[in-house]
């Protein structure tokens, strides 16, 4: 049951940094101008990204684990809403990354700044996700 009550850890962790994203960086990044805003856009994608992608995982993982363990289909919810951060980022929210990353900052404006608007827009899917799965996985956890 350890497994159990990492999976929560691991997703609480995941939902605060995602939370945190939405609610105060993507606002205080619109503080800045166009090129400015995509300069500081990109490292912290990228530093976010390593960390997140792992906790996914990590969390889907130690839900999986446990759902093996215990059979509660809640510890196998939470394990699958950490997972589904990694199709959503793959198919949906990587092609505006891909844009956002090829566009140099001296040449960002108007359009820079709506792609990163639909970005923190998509990223709330995942902040989502991350929710979704610590709820579930409190509730198993709570019920063992």
């Amino acid at each position: 049951m350890i497994a159990g009550h990492l999976a929560l850890v691991v997703a609480a962790v995941f939902s605060g940094a995602a939370i945190y994203v939405n609610v105060v960086e993507q606002p205080a990044r619109f503080s800045l101008d166009d090129r400015a805003l995509l300069a500081e856009w990109k490292p912290s994608y990228r530093r976010g990204f390593v960390m997140q992608a792992p906790l996914a995982l990590a969390g889907f993982a130690l839900g999986l684990v446990t759902w093996w363990q215990t059979r509660d289909l809640l510890f196998l919810v939470g394990g699958a809403m950490m997972l589904a951060n990694w199709p959503w980022t793959l198919l949906v929210i990587n092609p505006v990354n891909a844009v956002l990353m090829a566009t140099e900052s001296a040449g960002a404006g108007a359009q820079t700044r709506s792609l990163i608007e639909r970005w923190g827009r998509l990223h709330a899917v995942r902040t989502a996700f991350g929710f979704i799965a610590v709820i579930a996985l409190l509730m198993a956890c709570v019920s063992h």
